[in-house]
């Protein structure tokens, strides 16, 4: 197709974004860009740097510095030339990376970059706030969202299948601490965009949520034609 697609895909922490993201764009033949990830390699540069995650400046600083890529498929995650794929899924990562996404000039350099991305090939892109502030005119919007507890059980296997040894407890307290964190942070906060579909993943396997999300994606872009 001519005309570039936008797939923004939004929820909260657990429910399945990146998994989904990444099938689908491999199904349609899009880019498939991690908001999430982007967040996280500026989140592990600063923990490298010993810079203080209250201090707005210097982030604001280092993530119009950073150079966030990802290889075809999405599979990997380099910033600035280092593949950071595994490192960056470390639980210290992740929550610092939800503190630092509060600053407002932290996420104008990360918004900017995704906009640069969108603008040279068709996306599935998700995170937090895609369908509201990064795309509000996205070809689809979809919100992914599952229980708390469907979701902690996701992150608890995920981590532990990458061996990480994390007490559930801990899972399901710093999840519930992000949702809080996402939900009231004053610069884009997580919510579903009025136009989104809801998408409630918690029953449904990996599979039906695919096949969920590719019917959706037929019936809103190009007049019911599959994107390709």
């Amino acid at each position: 197709m001519a005309k570039r697609v936008v797939i923004a895909i939004d929820g909260p922490a657990g429910a399945g974004k990146s998994t989904i993201a990444r099938r689908v764009a491999a199904r349609l033949g899009f880019v498939y860009v991690d908001t999430g990830a982007m967040y996280r390699a500026l989140a592990l540069w600063a923990i490298r740097a010993g810079v203080d995650l209250e201090d707005a400046h210097r982030l604001e600083q280092l993530a119009a510095e950073a150079r966030i890529e990802f290889e075809p498929g999405g599979s990997r995650v380099l910033l600035n030339g280092e593949d950071v794929t595994e490192a960056i899924r470390a639980p210290e990562v992740g929550s610092a990376a939800s503190r630092i996404s509060v600053f407002a000039g932290v996420r104008r350099a990360m918004v900017a970059e995704q906009r640069r991305i969108a603008r040279q090939a068709s996306v599935v892109m998700e995170g937090r706030d895609i369908g509201t502030v990064v795309f509000p005119a996205a070809d689809v919007k979809i919100f992914l969202d599952a229980s708390p507890e469907a979701r902690a059980q996701r992150r608890l296997r995920e981590l532990r299948e990458r061996g990480q040894d994390v007490p559930a407890e801990q899972v399901a307290a710093e999840l519930e601490e992000r949702d809080r964190r996402d939900r009231s942070r004053a610069e884009a906060p997580l919510m579903q965009a009025p136009d989104a579909v809801y998408l409630d993943t918690t029953a449904l396997s990996l599979e039906q949520v695919e096949q969920a999300v590719l019917r959706i994606v037929r019936e809103r872009v190009a007049n019911g034609q599959q994107p390709g």
